[in-house]
């Protein structure tokens, strides 16, 4: 019994040791799962009566616990730093720009934004932004939609839909100019779903309606999903609903899209198919009365 609560003890402090050397990121060391281990190694020495070596896991788990403290707090000031690197980055980029550099200013804008998205996702909208109309002026247009897109994606994340419509826009007015039409017909999905959480079907279907004169729109998979869901918006209809938003077409979309669809709630909550009723026969003759019919209307429920 000793011998195996010893052994389970040097598992745990090899464990132990792998967490320190790879780390969580493989370029920290993760002290917190380090400590775990060492406390686990603890108790097994402890219970095989290895006093010394329950002791110096103890003084381990310790250290441990004091480097992760250490670590987090490194890290908090490193955070509260940012805002100020990235000031430091866009004057940077404002030089570049005006010393015939944009491809320079373009990549440190964009790498202001990676910082900074975490922490202040409204900066780092405003920084794509920026990215994106450096390389718009440098007729850099599938650079520049890229960046457009990030935007985007952070202001649906953000739920400022107003902005996301706008900036979903200017995407596919990008993508119809570079004729890449099957992208465009997946910003429309994404500007439908954007405009239905605004509450505004009639944004929506003006959307849809548009795209009509995008080639190959009209006929797509994308435009009969749309059109269904139009339709199942506008009957209040949520089941029909559900399940355009719940279709591949929807599902394997950028992730923040794919989630307004399968949050997608329509107007007054809806109402749920009825299942058809098997009518009863009545004698031959026979014709259903007006009450009849309104029992029948509403033998389901309101709902």
């Amino acid at each position: 019994m000793a011998a195996q609560k010893i052994n389970e003890g040097l598992e745990h402090l090899a464990k132990a040791e792998k967490y320190l050397k790879t780390g969580f990121l493989k370029w920290k060391p993760d002290y917190d799962s380090a400590a775990s281990e060492y406390g686990k190694a603890a108790v097994a020495f402890k219970n095989a009566k290895q006093f010394e070596q329950a002791k110096d896991a103890c003084l381990r788990e310790a250290i441990a616990h004091e480097n992760n403290r250490a670590l987090f707090h490194a890290a908090k000031k490193e955070m509260q730093k940012l805002p100020e690197a990235v000031q430091l980055i866009e004057k940077a980029s404002m030089m570049y720009l005006e010393n015939g550099t944009p491809d320079t200013a373009a990549m440190a804008l964009e790498r202001a934004g990676k910082l900074i998205e975490n922490v202040d996702p409204e900066k780092a909208v405003q920084l794509y932004q920026q990215t994106a109309n450096v390389f718009e002026n440098e007729e850099r247009l599938r650079q520049a939609v890229e960046l457009l897109g990030k935007a985007s994606r952070l202001l649906v994340r953000g739920r400022r839909f107003d902005e996301a419509a706008l900036s979903i826009q200017k995407e596919k007015n990008i993508y119809k100019e570079i004729e890449n039409y099957p992208t465009c017909y997946k910003k429309t999905i994404a500007q439908v779903l954007v405009h239905l959480h605004r509450n505004d079907y009639v944004a929506a279907e003006r959307c849809v309606r548009e795209s009509y004169s995008i080639p190959g729109f009209n006929g797509s998979e994308d435009c009969a999903a749309l059109e269904q869901l139009l339709e199942g918006y506008d009957q209040q209809d949520q089941d029909q609903v559900s399940d355009v938003c719940s279709s591949p077409l929807f599902k394997y979309m950028d992730n923040d899209y794919a989630k307004l669809g399968l949050s997608l709630v329509v107007p007054g909550g809806g109402i749920k198919k009825k299942s058809p009723a098997t009518p009863q026969a009545k004698p031959d003759g026979v014709t259903a009365t007006a009450a009849d019919e309104e029992e029948d209307e509403y033998s389901g429920g309101l709902c």
